[in-house]
């Protein structure tokens, strides 16, 4: 029986990864299809997936497909058609290539079954996630922003929009696309007469999302196609004016891809122009949030000065002050979190 998961550490991998010097390129895909057995289709995939050297998140479910992977640049073709030759609805998969990569986003291949590709909290029977909005090209997004007649409408995390976006879209705040849904759908009621247009970062929060809308009684409703990812791409291979300004978030070693120089976010620490995320360096935090270079150095890539002397104490007592402390979304939510003395206050 061949091994269907990962036996080596992820420190060994990524020193392996590192060390490597063919170029990788990075790729994102999704599609919603039935798939009868994904456990089936987990083990037959994670075999030749493996073979073609592939490293990223794949996720599998009964409703489809979503992936972010990297793959050395010699097997991008073999992974294509491995992709296409599946089944006849994968055949012509988009495959959304990355902008701004250096082929170090991923060092082992981690491919999950789930119940549902995007977690959205829909228990509706009668919702169909393949009956979606209308697809919106580079230049038909350009055309729409500006009408008054049209909403665009972010279906990503607070976080993701706070360092990028289109220009004057509608952000929905909350940390979860399973919150996000039933909120668009209440704060859109006065604008169903509009287009709504929904986007995402590679599309299929997006497209899930088109569906509920319509789901919900709204009519003319659009997603773009590929998310920003192929937005920013196809825009920038036609020449055309980029209407999505600053950071993508995205989600592997990265954090984000520069579309634009725009600087929208501001460092949580000293509120200085910024848009970098990273994670506490203490273990026994890990919050995620965003941090200027001086506060990097100041506060030793720590979220507050509290988390800063918790990591530099003995192993031991470090465990002894996580005991019993309550874990939240490790996710910096200025509706959650307050800056204090210029500080983050993480209530720790």
């Amino acid at each position: 029986m061949p091994v269907l998961h990962n036996q080596v550490s992820n420190k060994i991998l990524k020193e392996r990864m590192l060390a490597e010097t063919e170029p990788r390129t990075t790729i994102s895909f999704y599609k919603y299809i039935n798939i009868q057995d994904a456990n089936a289709f987990r083990n037959d995939w994670y075999l030749k997936f493996k073979a073609l050297d592939v490293f990223g998140r794949v996720y599998i479910a009964k409703e489809g497909i979503n992936a972010q992977i990297s793959v050395p640049e010699s097997n991008v073709e073999a992974l294509r058609e491995l992709i296409y030759s599946t089944s006849p609805e994968l055949n012509n998969l988009r495959l959304n290539i990355a902008i701004d990569d250096d082929g170090k986003s991923f060092w082992v291949l981690r491919m999950k079954v789930r119940d549902r590709v995007v977690a959205d909290g829909i228990t509706d029977d009668s919702f169909n996630a393949s009956n979606t909005g209308q697809y919106l090209k580079a230049h038909e997004v350009n055309e729409m922003i500006d009408s008054p007649d049209t909403v665009f409408v972010d279906m990503r995390n607070h976080y993701e929009y706070e360092v990028g976006h289109f220009e004057n879209a509608i952000e929905v705040p909350s940390d979860t696309f399973r919150e996000q849904l039933p909120m668009a759908v209440e704060m859109l009621q006065e604008q169903k007469d509009k287009n709504i247009v929904m986007y995402c970062t590679g599309g299929i929060r997006c497209e899930k999302a088109s569906a509920y809308m319509l789901h919900n009684g709204f009519k003319n409703v659009y997603h773009v196609e590929g998310g920003i990812i192929e937005y920013a791409r196809k825009a920038k291979e036609q020449g055309l004016p980029l209407r999505f300004k600053g950071k993508n978030f995205v989600f592997d070693n990265r954090m984000g891809e520069r579309i634009t120089d725009d600087m929208l976010a501001h460092c949580h620490q000293c509120g200085e122009p910024c848009d970098s995320h990273t994670n506490c360096h203490n273990d026994g935090c890990h919050l995620l949030f965003i941090q200027c270079p001086s506060c990097a150095e100041k506060y030793e890539g720590c979220c507050s000065a509290a988390c800063n002397e918790e990591m530099k104490l003995p192993e031991e007592e470090q465990r002894a002050r996580r005991a019993g402390r309550e874990v939240s979304n490790k996710i910096f939510n200025k509706s959650r979190h307050r800056l204090s003395d210029g500080l983050l206050n993480n209530d720790k």
